[in-house]
């Protein structure tokens, strides 16, 4: 947005569709074929847009890839794998550390069995009963849930998440949290959508109505007007119209 380029020049530059680049935008990994597409789109994207490709993907991996996801990566030809190739090997079959990794994860199998086959009959031999093993079960599952909540990112709850997408040229000036700027008083052009912010509490002013708001991902259509209106988004109060004089500005 900042450079003015039009999505379809990206498009034409990186050869990933339209709809692929939206998505990027937007955070719809689900649009997306895969987390590997992903990776190899975050990749292409930021090299064109001349920003950290490497930093894009690690905070993609860190907040957004399951670690089944990730244990199948080796399996995706790398440049070094293409480097061994071109010193004299045939470059077919999975390499030494694919290998070592299913090995590893076969013997974790293996002893998990056996575990489950020693622990069975421990079972059967002390006369336990299936109420311990329910309870068992309940205790665990409590665990899981409480570490679970330990992990999540704390405020995290406070959070809303709002974007935009324009039908007509619209002003548009964005404020999150302590007062900056996230979309510093711009023109949206037909078409175009930002990406989708977060912030405890937004106030945005708009020139016109000619734009769909997403708030939690839930299309809210803006009033109809052709002077500048503004609102208050907040998870506890949704989004609250502001009086006139109380517009945020950017300049």
């Amino acid at each position: 947005m900042r450079a003015r380029i039009d999505v379809s020049e990206i498009e034409a530059k990186t050869k990933i569709r339209a709809k692929y680049l939206r998505a990027l935008e937007n955070e719809e990994w689900g649009l997306l074929p895969g987390p590997t597409f992903v990776k190899s789109f975050l990749r292409t994207y930021a090299q064109a847009l001349d920003l950290d490709g490497k930093a894009l993907v690690e905070e993609y991996r860190l907040h957004h890839e399951r670690p089944s996801e990730a244990m199948l990566e080796p399996i995706v030809s790398t440049p070094q794998s293409k480097r061994s190739r071109g010193r004299g090997g045939s470059g077919e079959g999975p390499s030494r550390g694919y290998l070592i990794a299913v090995s590893s994860i076969g013997a974790v199998i293996v002893v998990l069995i056996a575990l489950l086959i020693i622990g069975g009959g421990s079972s059967k031999n002390s006369g336990g009963s299936p109420t311990t093993t329910t309870h068992g079960h309940a205790a665990t599952a409590k665990h899981r849930s409480g570490t679970a909540a330990a992990h999540r990112r704390p405020g995290a709850s406070l959070l809303v998440a709002v974007s935009l997408r324009a039908h007509a040229v619209v002003y548009v000036c964005l404020i999150g949290d302590d007062g900056r700027k996230l979309i510093p008083g711009i023109e949206l052009q037909p078409g175009e959508s930002t990406h989708t912010y977060h912030a405890r509490r937004f106030e945005i002013t708009l020139g016109n109505s000619s734009v769909t708001m997403f708030v939690d991902g839930t299309a809210r259509a803006v009033a109809p007007s052709s002077e500048p209106i503004g609102y208050a988004i907040t998870k506890a109060d949704g989004r609250r119209p502001l009086p006139a004089g109380h517009l945020p500005t950017c300049t």
